[in-house]
């Protein structure tokens, strides 16, 4: 059974499971993807390419939990349009934490299918070979299953035959890719330890809330049992003062880390959220070897500073505006910058080649999976990688310090 959720109480995309169904047109995938969901979530047709565009759903679907469920356009797609069809579908392969590959029973697997296998395989996806059609008469007549070398099952996304099972084995299948303890900076906190959460309000804050990383890391501090105080830049002073005994932790936005370190004592730990995020998503060894390569940058070097998402750009973007500024003045060398946000981001070696350096977000609206994805095209591209926190920490001098959390 799927349920959707109240916007008010879901769990962020990001930190959901990712299943994408992919395999050739017609194989019967958006079918499939209605009969497991149990919602018509996918335009269905006899007419071949009738999904143009990957399908994606966040919902609850028992027995896996908060998931996003996605129908990708056939991998057999042709023409110069089905070609960037083709390349869509790929791209979703990167923020893929199960595959499942539907092949029409009746026909058997293809060579483009043998080519998906492979590239699962390449990318050390998990996935799952479901044959549909299974309850058409010439299924069992036209192929033999007995030489399948990988996980597979037959159903019928029209009577439903096996939709129980295949639900059942994406779930056991999830419980090995799923990190259910992996915490923000719970796991860094004593019990009842306090930490200071600073989060300026300006003009890139969004009008009568918080941003999802100070969100998520409330909710972390709080399942730790631990406890937080918010508060902006200016009254920072004030509460360190009101305290009995030091807090165990100060976590600033990023933007702020210049001012929010002179008022921070030496003994007390501070670090951002954009740092936890960096750890949390996987990538914080390498942004952090990245953000040293600034000392190695030259002349007419180009820096390519990518989002996850995408926003409305303020006329002091910390992205297309702040970050630059910033990057010039510390290394002194005359750059070019480049930006990318959302989907935009390069998905060849060539094209990452030509960046001596890629700044990325925090990644909060991504997956972890398409955010290691994006930090190992950069490195097999062999450019230095790193994020927002970790470069801004660096150029304050403070990247050590802001680390001492992880470290103790």
């Amino acid at each position: 059974m799927a349920k959707e959720t109240s916007d008010f109480n879901k769990t962020p995309s990001a930190n959901r499971l990712h299943i994408s169904f992919f395999g050739r047109r017609n194989a019967g995938k958006s079918s499939l993807v209605n009969a497991v969901t149990g919602q018509d979530l996918a335009i269905v047709s006899d007419v071949k390419g009738t999904t143009t565009d990957p399908v994606k759903k966040a919902m609850e679907l028992l027995p896996l939990g908060p998931v996003v469920i996605i129908d990708t356009p056939g991998i057999d797609d042709s023409g110069a349009v089905g070609e960037k069809r083709v390349e869509k579908t790929l791209q979703i392969l990167n923020k893929t934490d199960i595959a499942v590959l539907v092949v029409d029973q009746t026909a058997g697997m293809s060579a483009e299918d043998e080519a998906l296998v492979s590239t699962f395989q390449k990318k050390k996806t998990p996935f799952l070979l479901v044959f549909n059609k299974g309850d058409l008469p010439e299924a069992t007549e036209n192929v033999r299953l007995s030489g399948i070398s990988y996980p597979y099952i037959t159903v019928s996304a029209l009577t439903g035959q096996g939709i129980e099972e295949l639900k059942n084995k994406l779930a056991s299948i999830a419980k090995s890719v799923q990190t259910e303890d992996k915490k923000i900076i719970g796991d860094r906190l004593p019990d009842g330890g306090l930490v200071i959460l600073v989060t300026p309000i300006d003009s890139s804050a969004p009008k009568g809330r918080m941003i999802l990383p100070q969100v998520q890391t409330i909710r972390d501090i709080l399942d730790a049992h631990a406890s937080c105080m918010v508060c902006q830049v200016s009254e920072l002073p004030g509460c360190l003062s009101a305290l009995k005994e030091p807090p165990a932790l100060v976590v600033t936005d990023s933007q702020a880390f210049n001012q929010v370190k002179d008022i921070v004592p030496e003994d007390i730990k501070l670090t951002s959220f954009s740092i936890l995020f960096a750890r949390y998503k996987g990538i914080l060894d390498t942004a952090s070897a990245g953000a040293h390569h600034l000392s190695a940058l030259k002349d007419g070097d180009r820096i390519l500073i990518s989002e996850g998402c995408t926003h409305h750009r303020q006329c002091e973007d910390i992205g297309t505006v702040k970050l630059p500024d910033w990057i010039r003045r510390f290394s002194g060398k005359d750059l070019t910058f480049e930006f990318t946000s959302g989907g935009e981001f390069p998905q060849k070696e060539e094209a990452l080649k030509q960046y001596a350096l890629i700044v990325h977000c925090g990644g909060c609206m991504l997956n972890e999976r398409e955010m290691e994805s994006r930090m190992s095209l950069a490195q097999s591209a062999g450019t230095a990688f790193t994020n927002y926190g970790t470069l801004i920490a660096h150029i304050n001098g403070i990247l050590d310090r802001s680390l001492e959390i992880f470290n103790a």
